[in-house]
């Protein structure tokens, strides 16, 4: 005990970041838990694609109608809980929950995980590292409910 009390005495910076970093881990980790898996772009459009994934965007209205993936069901994070009944038709689903950064919907992740939902993700780096990785964004306030999830093509 008496070599740790002279170390940190002769080293108090290093002790100081020795606990900023420790609580910095300790952070990310807790957020990690509530937020659930986080996807990559690429790996968002996987399970688009291939496992028929859905895109639930909790970002406020304002910042939807800027740019917001195809097909996505807008519902802002302040409103989730009380809306959750428009999700129980994708519940056997895959969720993929978006936002801006990927703060905002890492709490959205927590909130669904809370109430059932088990196949939910984060968009990691929210719709920032997806214009990043040159994805496309459709703009205005339509959403997947508004739009169907079908496209029919008639044969002429």
């Amino acid at each position: 005990m008496g070599q740790l009390m002279e170390f940190v005495g002769n080293h108090p910076f290093l002790f100081i970041a020795l606990f900023v970093v420790t609580g910095m881990l300790a952070w990310h980790t807790l957020n990690s838990l509530q937020g659930g898996v986080s996807l990559q772009p690429q790996e968002v459009t996987m399970k688009i694609n291939h496992d028929d994934a859905i895109v639930v965007d909790v970002r406020e209205e304002s910042e939807y109608i800027q740019g917001h993936i195809i097909n996505s069901l807008h519902i802002p994070l302040g409103s989730l809980e009380g809306k959750l009944n428009r999700l129980e038709k994708y519940r056997s689903r895959p969720i993929v929950v978006s936002c801006m950064s990927g703060q905002r919907s890492a709490s959205a992740v927590g909130i669904l995980k809370k109430n059932g939902f088990e196949n939910v993700y984060n968009l990691g780096g929210g719709i920032m590292a997806w214009q990043n990785a040159n994805l496309p964004v459709t703009k205005g306030k339509e959403s997947k409910e508004k739009l169907g999830t079908e496209v029919t093509i008639e044969k002429a």
